[in-house]
C-alpha cells in the first residue's frame, strides 16, 4: 500500500530525484499516479511525462466528465499519432472518481495496453485505495506534500535551494509571511525572484523589496465574472490562472464547461417551478451555490444552448482538432461564450 513517506517530496533530495529519474529517463510504465499538496511538483512531473509525447499523441480528460472506463477505452483505442504508436492519457482531478471507477482501471492494469501509458493526476486528497495499489503494482505512484502549515518556510528555502539561489531561514520565513501558505503563489515569486538574483545569495531585505502579497485565484473568480457578463474579468481571471498554473487550458475549459451545464439546468428547473431549495437538492449542492446558478438570468436559454456547443467545440480543439495555441483557442471560446449577442439588424 502506498504511503506518504515513501514517496512525499521532503525537499530536493530524495523523492525528487526519483521522480525526476522515473519521469524523464526510465523506461516508460503504464501507469503514474500523481498526487500531493505540493502542486507545483506535481505539474512538473506531468510536464516532464508529457515532453516524452508528442503533442499529437497526449490525450486529456477530466474526471468531471470521464469514468475510469472512459479512460481505459482511451488507453486502448488506437494511437494514430504516438511514436511507434505510443500514446499518452492524461486524467485530471481522480480524487472524483468513485468506487467504480477505480475498479475499472484496476482491472485495466491487470494487464494494460502495451503502447499506452495512463497518468492519473489528482488534485485533492485521494481516498481510493484499491486505485493506488493498482498504480503501485502496475507502474509508479508519486507523491509530493509541502511541509506541515506551521513550517513552509522549510519548503520555500528547498525550492529556492533547487534554483540554484542561496537563502537563508530569514528569507524564507520572509516570503512565507507576505504571500502566504499557497504553494502555487509562493512558487511565482520564488522564481522570481530566483531570476532577478542570477545565483547570488538572497535574504529578508531582497524578499521584502521584490515580494509581493496576493490573493488566491480560482475557478470560481472565472465562473463569478462569467455569470456576470464581465469579459474583462473572465479573461483576467483566466490568465491568472494559467499564469499560475492553477490550471491548464483543458482543465479552465471542463471547469466552465460543467458550470454553464448547471446554470443551464437550473434554469429549467426555474421554469419547472422548484425553488431554489429544491435546485440545490436536485443537483446536489448547498443552497447559496444554487442561488447564484439561478441569479444568471441574463443568459437566454438559446445563449446557454449555444455556449454548450461553442464549449464542446473548445474540448475537441484542445484534443487535437485544432492546430491554433490552446490558450488562444481558449480565449476565443470565452469571449463567444461571454459576450452578449449582438442583434441582427434589418
Amino acid at each position: 500500500m502506498w504511503s506518504s513517506s515513501r514517496t512525499a517530496g521532503a525537499g530536493p533530495s530524495g523523492a525528487n530525484r526519483d521522480y525526476a529519474r522515473t519521469v524523464s529517463s526510465d523506461e516508460l510504465r503504464p501507469v503514474y499516479l500523481l498526487l500531493g499538496t505540493d502542486r507545483p511538483k506535481v505539474r512538473r512531473a506531468l510536464v516532464r511525462l508529457r515532453a516524452r509525447f508528442t503533442a499529437e499523441a497526449i490525450e486529456l480528460l477530466s474526471a468531471d466528465t470521464s469514468s475510469g472506463a472512459d479512460a481505459v477505452a482511451a488507453c486502448n483505442a488506437l494511437g494514430l499519432f504516438g511514436t511507434d504508436g505510443s500514446q499518452l492519457i492524461v486524467v485530471e482531478g481522480v480524487e472524483q472518481w468513485k468506487a467504480e471507477d477505480a475498479d475499472a482501471v484496476a482491472a485495466y492494469l491487470a494487464e494494460p495496453g502495451a503502447d499506452s501509458v495512463l497518468a492519473l493526476v489528482a488534485d485533492g486528497a485521494l481516498k481510493l485505495p484499491a486505485l493506488v495499489e493498482a498504480c503501485e503494482k502496475a507502474g509508479r505512484v508519486l507523491g509530493y506534500d509541502v511541509p506541515k502549515p506551521r513550517d513552509p518556510w522549510m519548503w520555500v528555502r528547498s525550492e529556492f535551494e533547487r534554483l540554484g539561489v542561496r537563502a537563508d531561514a530569514e528569507a524564507a520565513r520572509a516570503l512565507a509571511e507576505i504571500v502566504g501558505e499557497n504553494v502555487v503563489e509562493l512558487e511565482e515569486e520564488i522564481e522570481k525572484i530566483a531570476t532577478w538574483a542570477a545565483g547570488e545569495p538572497v535574504g529578508r531585505r531582497e524578499i521584502e523589496l521584490l515580494a509581493v502579497a496576493s490573493g488566491e485565484t480560482y475557478v470560481w473568480a472565472l465562473t463569478d465574472a462569467w455569470g456576470a457578463r464581465d469579459l474583462p474579468g473572465v479573461l483576467t481571471a483566466c490568465e491568472t490562472l494559467i499564469d499560475r498554473r492553477t490550471r491548464e487550458p483543458f482543465g479552465i475549459a471542463a471547469a466552465l464547461a460543467g458550470y454553464v451545464s448547471r446554470v443551464r439546468a437550473a434554469q429549467a428547473m426555474v421554469e419547472e417551478g422548484l425553488t431554489t431549495a429544491e435546485i440545490a437538492k436536485r443537483l446536489k449542492i448547498k443552497d447559496y451555490p444554487a442561488r447564484k446558478l439561478v441569479s444568471y438570468a441574463n443568459y437566454t436559454r438559446d445563449e446557454l444552448d449555444d455556449a454548450v456547443v461553442r464549449l464542446s467545440e473548445l474540448d475537441a480543439a484542445l484534443k487535437g482538432a485544432s492546430r491554433l495555441p490552446a490558450e488562444l483557442e481558449l480565449e476565443r471560446a470565452l469571449v463567444a461564450v461571454t459576450a452578449p449577442r449582438v442583434a441582427a439588424t434589418a
